[in-house]
């Protein structure tokens, strides 16, 4: 490579234990995990980034593109930490976050739990203004009033407020003008509205979603304004993209604007990744499991596409509880998101059992064996006691690990006479059963099957538990692909840079107004295209797609339909009305022929085209590979002490077949190939592990 050809890309994902950096030449990939640095994010990414281009001999001048994804919005929700929040909204209406939709997760719990509202009720105030639903102006807003209410926000240290009128969706005349009064008299503070932010029927998730994009949005512009400075500072002239929840790119300075859009960031980016490795190897049906340090996600990929929605839950108050959380109204991948990674801590409960998580150790102090100061038991205390990970070869061999503290932190949960392996075996068994619970449930709230899929595992930990998950799961091949510990962060560059929005247009598909669809869908795709185009997306290339979400009438949920990227037509009723049949049918196995239908909300997405990955063949295997040494690894499945081949992946080759047991260690993970298991490197350097007795093509 020579200088200034800008074709080295960077992606780098902050995560709760360790942020990862990888950078790519046109001929090879170079990459690191740091731990994660709380009190200033940046400083630890900058570093990465910094160790990488010693690596590869680089200058900043040679980087032409940052991805970068973080979890700063949803920790700051988590957490209770983020800016002082106001909500302005229509009188009589402030308690809307409080009252939510009025369901109960839990019907026959009294003492339940609700989720806690962002806004405090002293900082939620109502003015005079009232639009009806189909958005007519029933009373004028009092501008006077918005005054009032901006000095008392003053007087109260306010940092942040967000609008939310009744039904400003159809008509969003009254919070524009209250933005522009709220602009004028807080000057410095900012203002977000919910006919931006989430413009879409159902009032308390929309003022939820504006809430926490308020919350948020001081403390993310703040950090994305450092970041971006530090790297221009640093020698870097080139463009830095944000990864989205729905899988695409976004500008810094829409992110600023809408960081509610990142909650999701991280995990979407390795989304992304799975499906570029189901594109590749040519599986139509995969369980992609993502387990870094504090979360494992859980999503489906079909047909090279990941599963997508418009709600995701933040804060649940009770694990695995859907509506136990924050409503957010977001395109979003659609995924489940457990408490179970590496750091996750175990403990006894009330009744003396066996538990963990979903507390994490995090970076700060971390796991007992990182010698920071944590004590506490983990996942990876037990990963080291049970002999799955080199203590020597942690992290590229940059943190060594202590054997004897992770052995000491086992007795915190000796609940009866036993020794830190079988301990450490109780807790590896009861985060792996729970992570193939959690793809059971999700699998039958999808109404899909399991035993068919190919699990591709990413991820810091995920190659340590893939095997013992696919056993549980009854599936039978499992990809480790490259780069496996930096999934996400590799995700980043493989997407597009993109944009989606929504809006509500209530109306039966038998009475359309396609003269008022139409031109909403335009103004849409005028916006969407505007901001895509600026973070460099070729305006002649720009994909477009379209969705409507309809429902019987009376119905209380919608389902997706595609709809055609171009001016609807009278002919246009009779498809998109086939079209709801066919996905009604497929969903519920019949359809309600007596009742008319009806279109909620539209969703438009513009992207620029994303990078093509290469089919990889399959491989049979040519060379059993020579093990460079042994260790005694206790097997979950026997619970016996084996012993396990000790194989470096920088080793292997294409057509290398290592029969399990085995331990294949790299910089950034370990997999385990469980006895039940063998892994044979497909012609892309992937690790394809299979049950024993199965031939290498049994599973495209």
């Amino acid at each position: 490579m020579t200088p200034n050809d800008k074709t080295a890309r960077i992606g780098a994902d902050i995560g709760g234990t360790f942020t990862d950096v990888v950078l790519e030449t046109p001929s090879r990939r170079y990459s690191i995990k740091v731990l994660t640095t709380y009190d200033a994010p940046e400083r630890g990414l900058l570093d990465g980034v910094a160790a990488l281009l010693a690596q590869a001999g680089l200058a900043p001048a040679d980087v032409g593109f940052i991805v970068h994804g973080t979890t700063l919005a949803t920790n700051a929700i988590l957490e209770r930490r983020g800016a002082r929040t106001a909500l302005l909204t229509t009188a009589g209406f402030r308690d809307v976050l409080e009252l939510g939709t009025e369901s109960r997760f839990d019907q026959y719990d009294i003492t339940m739990d609700a989720p806690a509202p962002l806004i405090p009720r002293p900082l939620r105030r109502g003015v005079p203004e009232r639009i009806a639903a189909g958005g007519e102006v029933l009373l004028a807003l009092d501008e006077d009033a918005v005054r009032a209410v901006a000095r008392d926000f003053l007087a109260a240290g306010v940092e942040s407020v967000a609008v939310a009128f009744l039904h400003s969706y159809a008509n969003p005349a009254h919070e524009r003008r209250a933005g522009e009064i709220l602009a004028e008299a807080m000057p410095g503070v900012t203002v977000s509205l919910s006919c931006e932010v989430s413009p879409e029927m159902r009032e308390y998730e929309r003022f939820s979603t504006t809430a926490a994009n308020a919350y948020v949005q001081p403390i993310v512009a703040s950090y994305l304004g450092r970041l971006d400075a530090k790297l221009r500072a640093g020698g870097f002239d080139c463009a830095l993209f944000l990864m989205l929840s729905s899988g695409g790119l976004t500008t810094v300075q829409t992110a600023a604007r809408f960081p509610v859009r990142l909650v999701e960031s991280g995990p979407a980016g390795g989304a992304i990744f799975a499906a570029s490795i189901a594109a590749e190897r040519g599986i139509d049906r995969m369980l992609a499991l993502d387990v870094g340090g504090t979360t494992a996600k859980i999503c489906f990929v079909d047909q090279g596409r990941p599963k997508t929605s418009q709600v995701f839950e933040v804060d649940r108050a009770h694990r695995f509880r859907k509506g136990s959380g924050l409503p957010l109204r977001i395109p979003v991948i659609e995924m489940v998101e457990i408490g179970a990674g590496g750091g996750s801590i175990a403990r006894l409960d009330g009744t003396g059992r066996l538990t963990v998580g979903p507390q994490s150790a995090s970076s700060e102090p971390g796991p007992a064996c990182y010698g920071r100061g944590g004590a506490k038991p983990t996942v990876t205390d037990a990963d080291l006691v049970l002999g799955r990970i080199d203590p020597t070869a942690f992290a590229g061999g940059k943190l060594r690990l202590d054997e004897t503290a992770a052995a000491t932190a086992m007795d915190q949960v000796r609940a009866w006479e036993a020794g830190p392996q079988v301990l450490a075996l109780g807790i590896s068994e009861i985060v792996d059963e729970a992570m193939a619970s959690a793809v059971r449930v999700h699998a039958m709230e999808q109404g899909a099957t399991v035993e068919d899929r190919s699990l591709v595992a990413f991820g810091g930990a995920a190659p340590l538990h893939a095997a013992r998950i696919a056993e549980k799961l009854g599936i039978a091949e499992v990809v480790i692909p490259r780069s496996a510990g930096v999934g996400s962060a590799v995700g980043f560059l493989r997407a597009p840079v993109a944009y989606e929005l929504s809006r509500s247009l209530h109306q039966r598909i038998a009475a359309l107004d396609l003269e008022a669809v139409n031109a909403m869908l335009a103004e849409m795709g005028a916006q969407a295209r505007e901001v895509v185009s600026a973070g460099g997306g070729d305006p002649a290339a720009l994909v477009e797609q379209r969705v409507a979400y309809a429902r019987y009438c009376g119905q209380g949920y919608e389902i997706a339909i595609d709809v055609p990227a171009r001016p609807l037509t009278e002919a246009d009723r009779a498809g998109l009305l086939a079209a709801f049949e066919a996905a009604y049918r497929a969903q519920y196995g019949g359809v309600v022929v007596a009742l008319p239908v009806e279109i909620l909300t539209w969703r438009l997405t513009v992207a620029a085209p994303a990078p093509q990955p290469v089919a990889v063949p399959g491989l049979a295997p040519e060379r059993v590979v020579t093990p460079d040494s042994w260790r005694k690894v206790m097997d979950p499945a026997s619970g016996q002490v084996h012993d396990f081949a000790l194989v470096r992946r920088a080793g292997l080759r294409p057509g290398d077949h290592v029969a399990g047991p085995a331990l294949i260690v790299e910089e950034e993970t370990t997999t385990v190939v469980s006895p039940a298991f063998g892994a044979t490197v497909d012609a892309n350097h992937y690790l394809v592990l299979r049950r024993q007795g199965e031939t290498a093509g049994a599973r495209a």
